[in-house]
């Protein structure tokens, strides 16, 4: 992952992004990675693909390359990388920087486990890399996002998990984007191997809860015959910011995935979710809840592919809308050939706390295997009446009531991850957002 400068480019299209270049010799990939990017249009809003989105929050080219961030700002930013009270291992990266890898736990790395960033595994692990580093499309519209990921990413986390072992303490990773209308690439690449268990947290944060900001994320995971990977994304960027994450969950045989995406900052964020079910009895649960307000824009699109029999996925996404905001779900379930006994859920809810808020949901179903049990659904609503007067005449304000029952809804996405310890901190998170809503 080499270091890039920034050239600027003159351009007749004003969405056209400053053009990022190799310093050095290029990683393998990346100049192609770039051309593509390059040669891929930006969305329309023609494209089906992009249905409901505001394609004119696209616009890339006022972001900057990140620049490393000097010694105080780097002890401030980890004095703030607070996750979990225990944790196997934490790294913390500013602007595409490594800051800090502290390793809670040395008996891990001789049981196999390898755990680097990515710059340094690319050196130390290079056929890893070529085999699981993106190697599943994009394709759910972002593809052109993806490409400038592939072509700028320097930095990221590396996690291989070999047969047999189970870390029983979860593993976090802090993404801090620092400075106005700077860039960051955030990867994540998990490679659990047969009989594997692990739990990993990414937190995306933002210094400055104001400044404006491009983060590209992308986040692989891959998990052997009978593998138990949890993986809780917890999206926190300015509320200036402009976000795309991709996500990408390959589950070979009688193996478990269960990821969980917290949507509570950003301006414009374009989370894009697939789960391959490739192996007999491999099942996938994706949960997803969202915290929006002001003028935010939350924009979800899912595909849970089931190309093997025998296996499940159950999809129970949640949004909070509050003022002007909006939230965008398209989600697909479809079931291959030869994929029988099929079975495969999808929910989507939506809870509206404003007459200006405006929550789209398409959730669809393409089935051809004959012997399956699918069924989707999704619901808007608002706070009922009586609920709301229920509370309030006891004493709690509107705003304290609305919050209490928003809390009470968005909990059941959290206790399906059944990890207390990190429900607990993710309900902070949502408290927080709260109490920082204008």
């Amino acid at each position: 992952m080499s270091t890039v400068l920034l050239e600027e480019e003159m351009t007749d299209t004003p969405a056209a992004p400053a053009r990022l270049l190799s310093a050095g010799p290029a990683a393998p990939g990346q100049e192609a990675a770039w051309e593509q990017f390059t040669k891929i249009p930006l969305p329309t809003r023609t494209d089906e693909r992009w249905r409901f989105a505001n394609v004119k929050d696209l616009d890339l080219s006022p972001y900057l390359q990140p620049q490393p961030v000097d010694e105080t700002t780097r002890e401030e930013l980890l004095a703030r990388s607070r996750g979990l009270e225990k944790a196997a291992g934490r790294m913390v990266f500013a602007n595409d920087q490594l800051l800090s890898r502290e390793v809670l736990s040395e008996s891990l790395t001789r049981l196999g486990v390898v755990w680097l960033p990515l710059e340094q595994a690319l050196v130390e692990y290079p056929d890893l890399l070529q085999q699981y580093f993106m190697r599943e499309e994009a394709i759910l519209g972002g593809q052109k996002f993806a490409a400038l990921h592939a072509s700028q990413v320097r930095t990221g986390m590396l996690l291989f998990v070999p047969r047999g072992i189970e870390i029983d303490l979860p593993v976090e990773a802090f993404h801090w984007l620092h400075g106005a209308n700077s860039s960051c690439f955030p990867h994540t690449l998990i490679i659990a191997e047969e009989r594997a268990k692990v739990t990993v947290v990414d937190y995306y944060e933002s210094a400055d809860t104001n400044a404006p900001g491009l983060a590209c994320a992308v986040n692989d995971l891959w998990l052997g015959a009978g593998a138990q990977v949890t993986y809780v994304c917890a999206q926190n960027w300015s509320r200036e910011a402009l976000a795309f994450q991709i996500n990408a969950t390959v589950v070979g045989r009688d193996a478990q995935a269960r990821s969980l995406f917290a949507q509570l900052g950003g301006r414009h964020v374009r989370s894009e979710s697939v789960s391959h079910l490739r192996g007999p009895g491999g099942r996938s649960d994706m949960l997803a809840l969202t915290v929006a307000d002001n003028a935010q824009e939350v924009d979800a699109r899912t595909f849970q592919i089931h190309e093997a029999p025998n296996t499940s996925s159950d999809l129970l996404y949640k949004n909070s809308l509050d003022d002007a905001a909006r939230t965008i779900f398209s989600g697909l379930i479809r079931v291959d050939p030869g994929a029988q006994m099929t079975d495969a859920y999808q929910k989507v809810r939506n809870l509206l706390l404003s007459d200006d808020a405006e929550a789209n949901s398409a959730p669809g179903l393409e089935i051809e295997a004959d012997n399956v049990r699918c069924t989707h659904g999704a619901t808007s609503g608002q706070i009922e009446q009586e609920e709301l007067f229920y509370l309030m005449s006891r004493g709690i304000s509107k705003r304290a009531a609305q919050k209490l029952i928003v809390n009470g809804f968005l909990q059941e996405v959290i206790e399906r991850l059944d990890q207390p310890e990190i429900g607990a901190r993710l309900a902070e998170m949502v408290q927080a957002k709260f109490a920082a809503h204008r």
